[in-house]
């Protein structure tokens, strides 16, 4: 009974949706076609977009695992209190409004932006640069909003490595580049496959961040659904490119599968096939790179002065040159938000750097505006909707995922997950078609029932964290004490876990406050969300009202991000 309402929400707001979707590329609604699928594959257009899209997921999937690792790696190693110190700046830039960071590399890489304006003012160009509107401009938007996400999952697996088994190698004479790459690497691998995993899956659907930087060379295939369905209104097509998509995506997760395992999504690091999957010849390939990038590390090493490296200190979270790569990639994620607050102040009609005076103007405007109020009100409604029944579905889940004796628990989390594995883009159009014939759509209703089956992995995920770290114990006492299960629940577990509750409502609410995707399809002209007012105003114009929008999504997340973690420390700490 306590899945019951999760099965019953993905199923009507997941699978039948998407499969109604997919149903719509080989039915035209009289008999079975395959005419769509041979329009997608007889066009090299098509095939050429499939390519760029896998080309800009790759290069982003690479660079957000790289620059992402040290982050998680030095999170790992910091004491609790200075941990979260950290954690609180890549949980603000993960949450933190995709359609906010995009927008800030728009004014840093632009004609008059930011960068070209400091090169000039240096004498270093003559003439600005064109940053913007190309492949580079896209990846680096991509890595920027994808590189959190890429930290969160490898920093689940890495918290759970062993810290003796470096230790040991090095009393045993290892130097600190062979320790690190013959022994933790190698432990954290899981990590890396899910976190590689996780970007990749996120980035191929990705439409935001291609559509504002890139240009008709950087088109990718959410780009086409989307004109398929808003201009063209052929749903068998977007169907049948979606069915394309989904197979990428059920193709690279298979691969993962085999060659990992999915279990270590869940940071179980124990869970990887390991050498033993693997040939003797890929053993010893494997063992000769790593060995080779071993010595490698320690002779670039040897290089760098003793005081430098911070040789000889107990905690790696002490060595400064890894305390300033990661300064300096913190800095990438937080800097281009922040870079909206004397924006937002620009007395000038213009977007560009620098500002020109102080004027409160473009945040007079918003508060005048009916079109950004209604649209912020509808948000926060929406929000809370979500929140609340996101909580009242997802809390069971997780209870009986955490402390149930439910057969094949491993499948059913992989089917709470779904909605974030599958690309947003098909679950989005999917859901409109799907209203569209309830009468659902522009309807708040609506909204939050979709929001809430996006919104639920989180709560999810959030409260198995918790639950996992609550004494039960404590429930024992209170049955030996007479009490009913549900007296016990009502007088001493949700006491308890009401932080945790807490925080995993905000979490469901920063979710669909964000959400743009869904939003897009199914908010209805006049019934619009704040991401698609957001979407709309910065399609047709950019003006620092745009700014002064950002600054307030910026505050009012981080804000979200404090409460929630000093309630989930809070939880945690109980």
């Amino acid at each position: 009974m306590k899945a019951a309402p999760i099965v019953i929400l993905l199923l009507v707001m997941l699978i039948y949706p998407v499969g109604q979707l997919l149903l719509l590329s080989v039915h035209d609604g009289s008999h079975f076609t395959l005419v769509e699928y041979q329009r997608l594959f007889a066009s090299p257009v098509y095939v050429e977009v499939l390519l760029i899209t896998l080309k800009i997921a790759l290069w982003t999937t690479f660079f957000s695992v790289l620059t992402g690792y040290p982050v998680a790696y030095l999170i790992s190693t910091l004491t609790r209190e200075r941990k979260n110190r950290l954690l609180f700046w890549v949980l603000l830039s993960f949450w933190t409004s995709f359609l906010v960071r995009t927008f800030a590399w728009v004014v840093l890489l632009g004609r008059n932006g930011v960068i070209n304006h400091t090169l000039m003012s240096l004498g270093i160009i003559s003439q600005p640069l064109d940053l913007l509107y190309n492949f580079s401009a896209v990846v680096i938007g991509m890595v920027h909003a994808l590189m959190p996400l890429a930290v969160l999952t490898m920093l689940s697996v890495m918290e759970n490595i062993d810290r003796t088994l470096p230790r040991a190698a090095a009393t045993l004479g290892a130097r600190p580049g062979t320790v690190f790459w013959k022994v933790y690497f190698p432990l954290s691998l899981p990590g890396v496959a899910a976190g590689a995993l996780m970007v990749f899956v996120t980035a191929i659907g990705f439409f935001i961040t291609p559509t504002l930087l890139g240009g008709r060379h950087q088109t990718m295939i959410t780009q086409l659904i989307i004109d398929q369905v808003m201009q063209a209104l052929n749903w068998g097509f977007a169907g049948a490119i979606s069915v394309l998509l989904l197979a990428v995506v059920l193709l690279v997760f298979l691969l993962y599968d085999r060659l990992v395992g999915l279990s270590t999504m869940a940071g179980d690091s124990s869970a990887t096939r390991g050498p033993q999957a693997r040939g003797a010849w890929s053993r010893k390939l494997g063992d000769a790179v790593l060995s080779t990038l071993g010595r490698a590390t320690d002779l670039l090493l040897a290089l760098v002065p003793r005081r430098v490296r911070g040789r000889g200190r107990s905690n790696d979270g002490e060595n400064p040159l890894l305390r300033g790569v990661v300064l300096a990639l913190l800095v990438f994620l937080t800097a281009p938000a922040l870079l909206m607050f004397p924006l937002s102040f620009d007395a000038a009609s213009g977007l560009s750097w620098p500002p020109h005076g102080v004027s409160l103007q473009w945040y007079q405007q918003i508060i005048d505006s009916p079109l950004w109020m209604q649209a912020i009100t509808r948000s926060m409604l929406v929000g809370i909707g979500t929140g609340v029944l996101s909580m009242l579905i997802g809390t069971p889940a997780a209870f009986l995922l955490v402390r149930g004796n439910l057969p094949g628990k491993a499948a059913m989390l992989a089917f709470v997950l779904a909605p974030i594995v599958v690309p947003r883009m098909i679950i989005a159009v999917g859901v409109f078609y799907f209203f569209a014939e309830i009468g659902l759509v522009g309807s708040a209703i609506g909204l939050v029932l979709a929001h809430t089956m996006v919104a639920v992995p989180y709560v999810v995920i959030t409260m198995m964290a918790v639950l996992r770290n609550y004494d039960t114990r404590l429930d024992l006492a209170a049955y030996s004490m007479g009490a009913r299960p549900w007296a016990t629940l009502r007088r001493v577990t949700f006491p308890i876990l009401g932080a945790g509750l807490m925080s995993s409502f905000l979490f469901a609410f920063a979710t669909s406050f964000d959400e743009l995707t869904i939003a897009l399809f199914t908010s209805g002209g006049l019934s619009t969300t704040l991401p698609k007012q957001f979407w709309d105003e910065l399609t047709m114009q950019i003006s620092p009202v745009i700014a002064a929008v950002s600054t307030c999504l910026f505050l009012f997340i981080a804000a979200l991000i404090w409460v929630a973690d000093r309630l989930r420390r809070r939880s945690l700490a109980s």
